[in-house]
Order: C-alpha cells, then sequence, then structure tokens
C-alpha cells in the first residue's frame, strides 16, 4: 500500500544511491565501462527504500535511525549482488568460468572485491549519515502524513 514514509524512504535512498554510485567511480579501474551502473543502483535503492524501510516507518525515533542504518546495509548487499552478477554473466559468456558451482563462487568472490573497494571514509560517512538522515525523514512522513 503506498504511503507518504515509503515515497520518502524510496526517494532517499535512491539519492543516496546515485550519490554513492558516483564516489565509487574514480575508485575503480581506470577505463572501466559503467554503463548502466548508477541508473541500477538507483532502481535498488528505489526499490529497497520502497520494500525495506517504508514498512517499518512509524515506529519511534531510535527505530527509525535502525531503519535507516538497515535500509542502507539492505541497498548495498543487493547493489553489491546485481553487479557483481552482472559481471560473472560477461564472464561467463566469455567462457571464462569451467562450470557453473565457479561462476556462483565468482559472484561471492566479485561481490567481496567491489565491497573492499566502498571501504572509503568518505562512501562509509555519505552511507552511515545518509542512513540516519532517511531514517528519521522517513519516520517524520510516517508521523505528519498517515
Amino acid at each position: 500500500m503506498p504511503s507518504a514514509a515509503r515515497l520518502v524512504a524510496a526517494t532517499c535512498l535512491a539519492i543516496i544511491a546515485f550519490i554513492v554510485s558516483g564516489q565509487v567511480m574514480p575508485l575503480m579501474p581506470e577505463g572501466t565501462d559503467f554503463g548502466y551502473f548508477t541508473y541500477v543502483n538507483i532502481l535498488i535503492g528505489f526499490l529497497c527504500g520502497w520494500i525495506v524501510m517504508g514498512k517499518r516507518a512509524g515506529r519511534g525515533t531510535i527505530a527509525a535511525i535502525n531503519n535507516g542504518l538497515t535500509g542502507i546495509a539492505a541497498m548495498l548487499f543487493w547493489a553489491l549482488f546485481v553487479q557483481a552478477c552482472w559481471e560473472m554473466f560477461w564472464r561467463a559468456m566469455r567462457n571464462r568460468y569451467d562450470g557453473p558451482f565457479e561462476a556462483i563462487v565468482a559472484i561471492i568472490e566479485l561481490g567481496a572485491e567491489y565491497g573492499l573497494i566502498l571501504l572509503v571514509p568518505n562512501i562509509i560517512a555519505t552511507l552511515l549519515i545518509g542512513g540516519l538522515v532517511t531514517g528519521l525523514l522517513t519516520e517524520n512522513a510516517s508521523r505528519r502524513w498517515r
């Protein structure tokens, strides 16, 4: 069921995904083709805000902070998973893997590699502050517009 809290959470996480995507691009190797990287991350942020955060709004300030950090964690998990799956798919199309199990293991390895790239202070600060603000704005929207 649509609500203002879901819309605020989805919009905020989409904005955070856009900002963090822009921060990640310079950290990747030279000549990386990003394609739809930013658009996919924005969509993932929007969906995580709508599905994960929106339904948990309206439970108080501490729960709102936890909700914001949970939304950020869910967005990071799904973004890393989707980007790792996409890279594995392209590598599999170039016959880089001997079997399906090796390709599945590659998803985990690629996700871990991409996760290590995110361990930069400005990205961590953006995610933490963005999660706190998103949680509080979602809670405010839930209280204001029922």
